[in-house]
């Protein structure tokens, strides 16, 4: 198994439990499951209970259907459990190990590996495979490696500084698996910096839409964080992989107050203005927004700030009101590679049965994982998709 990450790992398990077999893992990195530990904040979303096609994308996410059939995120539970680990469910189905940390995950992986007697060679790089007369081989850095089968498990270009590499679109091209272009996903999103970089910090619940024009690419719900250059959260990850795919002229619009028509803000708004008309303009939205967002959406709505509201028109207040709804940013790109959780695009699954995920063109060589053209939204969904593929590649076929 050329890889130590999450498919890597799960795939050398599957595979040892047919004792008769002889399982090495090979990891470039001193130590397995480094992108791991910093999956979830370092607390590893493993995977998210409502799972389903929807969620993962490709030129063909329907590739993915069979193993995500096959190994469930219920499977992917009593599995787990299996391995002692103990996990609660959290808000929009997303599972976390108990112990808020993700070490607890790479630790059953790692003693149900010394367990079932798999060999892991760390810092070691595959360099090249090919075949041979006993199957394949397997050139490292410092010995060939032969086996009888092999499955490639390199993960994808996201994550660099934690170990993410194209090592393994490399040693696929010249067996004749191409890839699709690559681009960073679950990544932050670069806007024009003037109102982020005076909300670095703030977080906030939102809408968030993702436009071309007056085309909707994208849609999310949930957490935006202002960073001092763009957003960042789970809204912006969601909508980043077609931020990263949908060429130039972008934009990205938050809505505030996702539950309300502009009617109701712009009510709430006047009700304000009723009871408290001496308040200055600029802390209109005290207490419903974070008091600097709500600052920043008046500058953003060019209100007089310290006029007192008595004085803001219907007109003004539903201009307001609108821009609470209406939030928009010009989009000028993504953070790149080192900071993305994972990689949009891979190796074409077309190469690939998705019932056991063995080559067509080559028997015996199994694929899985991010290393394929298959990622998910932001929540659990690429992990599940990791032990997924990992379970079904081990399977060797069988």
């Amino acid at each position: 198994v050329i890889g130590g990450g999450a498919s890597g790992l799960i795939a050398a398990l599957t595979a040892a439990e047919d004792k008769s077999r002889r399982v090495i893992v090979l990891e470039r990195q001193q130590r397995i499951g480094r992108k791991l530990l910093a999956t979830g904040n370092g607390r590893c979303n493993l995977t998210n209970t409502g799972a389903s096609p929807e969620n993962y994308h490709g030129e063909n996410p329907a590739f993915a259907v069979p193993a995500l059939e096959k190994f469930p995120p219920e499977k992917a539970l009593e599995y787990f459990h299996s391995l002692g680990l103990v996990m609660v469910e959290e808000y929009g189905g997303r599972v976390y190990p108990l112990s808020n940390s993700a070490n607890s995950v790479l630790d059953v992986l790692r003693f149900a590996l010394e367990q079932s007697g798999v060999e892991v060679k760390s810092a070691t790089s595959a360099k090249e495979i090919y075949r041979d007369d006993t199957g394949w081989a397997v050139v490292t850095d410092g010995e060939t490696l032969h086996c009888d089968k092999l499955i490639v498990a390199c993960g994808g270009a996201a994550g660099a500084k934690l170990g993410g590499v194209s090592d393994g679109y490399e040693l696929l091209k010249p067996l004749g698996h191409k890839r699709t272009g690559l681009y960073p996903s679950l990544v932050q999103l670069i806007t024009e910096p003037e109102y982020p970089r005076s909300l670095k910090g703030v977080r906030a619940d939102c809408r968030l839409r993702l436009f071309s024009g007056g085309e909707v690419l994208a849609e999310s719900r949930g957490e935006l964080q202002f960073t001092d250059n763009g957003v960042s959260g789970p809204a912006a990850f969601d909508v980043s992989r077609a931020a990263s795919t949908g060429g130039k002229g972008l934009s990205i619009e938050a809505d505030f107050f996702a539950d309300y028509s502009v009617e109701a803000v712009t009510a709430m708004l006047r009700q304000r203005r009723e009871k408290l008309p001496e308040l200055t303009a600029t802390d209109i939205l005290a207490g419903m927004l974070h008091n600097r967002l709500g600052k920043m959406l008046v500058k953003y709505t060019a209100l007089d700030a310290n006029a007192p509201i008595k004085t803001l028109t219907d007109r003004q207040l539903t201009a307001l009101a609108r821009a609470c709804k209406g939030f928009r940013l010009k989009l000028l790109g993504t953070e790149g590679f080192d900071n993305a959780q994972v990689t949009a695009g891979g190796i074409r699954t077309g190469g690939f049965n998705p019932e056991t995920l063995e080559s067509w063109f080559m028997p015996s060589l199994f694929v899985c994982g991010e290393l394929l053209d298959i990622d998910g939204d932001c929540g659990g969904y690429n992990l599940q998709w990791a032990w997924a593929s990992g379970r079904l590649a081990g399977r060797l076929g069988l």
